[in-house]
């Protein structure tokens, strides 16, 4: 892909970053990984933005990095770390929606509900028999009004999400402001829904990279991205 100083990194946080974990708070950050994230948005002038489905105060509280984050699939997009967050006016699922969605969880011990700020996520993962129910569940919803939501299938998971909303649209929206701007884009991630974010990065003349295929997993990932900033050797070779 070239040398990462003309890069312009996009990275997923679960199951890329960090390994996916049994419920979305018991994710473990690997304790050189904010250190890490610092050398290279140091190295990509800036060029760094972490893209994924969790919020932006989940993002903050696991990665108090200042680097600019796309949280809830680009429904909360903060390009400058230091600015408020850009909250783009979308539609908020009824409360109904959930209370319903509460009560199919509360049928299956070990399956959870996480809120996101235009939608929620329905886990199943240490609940697998209420996968199938959870889908049909949120698809019966997004038919209620389907010019308002989607539909996501995740890892163990399904997520009711607004329209107008997409890893795709947050690269988009980086890739025309500085420092991003002019870059070779590279995006970095292990879900369905981050292939959207890869097709738009795409569409820039860069590269869309699926975590298990070019890397196997989010420890190797790391190691690469430690060894692209590391210092060259006595050789002029880096390590």
């Amino acid at each position: 892909m070239g040398p990462i100083e003309r890069a312009a990194l996009f990275l997923d946080f679960d199951g890329t970053l960090v390994e996916i974990a049994a419920t979305p708070d018991a994710v473990r950050v690997a304790p050189q990984l904010p250190g890490l994230l610092h050398r290279l948005t140091d190295e990509l002038s800036g060029a760094l933005a972490i893209v994924s489905g969790r919020s932006l105060r989940d993002l903050d509280f696991f990665l108090p990095v200042p680097i600019p984050m796309a949280g809830d699939h680009g429904a909360s997009l903060r390009p400058d770390p230091a600015a408020p967050a850009l909250r783009p006016d979308l539609p908020h699922p009824p409360a109904a929606w959930r209370s319903r969605a509460v009560a199919l969880v509360e049928r299956y011990p070990g399956a959870l509900i996480e809120d996101k700020e235009h939608g929620f996520v329905l886990h199943y993962r240490q609940a697998p028999a209420m996968g199938p129910e959870a889908e049909a569940l949120l698809a019966s919803f997004v038919a209620e009004d389907p010019g308002a939501f989607d539909l996501l299938e995740a890892r163990m998971a399904w997520e009711i999400r607004p329209r107008g909303a997409s890893k795709g649209t947050a690269v988009n929206a980086l890739m025309g402001r500085p420092p991003f701007q002019g870059r070779v884009p590279v995006f970095i991630g292990d879900d369905v829904t981050d292939e959207e974010g890869m097709e738009v990065a795409r569409r820039f003349g860069g590269y869309g990279f699926k975590l298990q295929d070019a890397f196997g997993s989010p420890a190797a990932l790391r190691d690469w991205l430690a060894r692209a900033v590391a210092p060259p050797g006595p050789a002029g070779t880096t390590p």
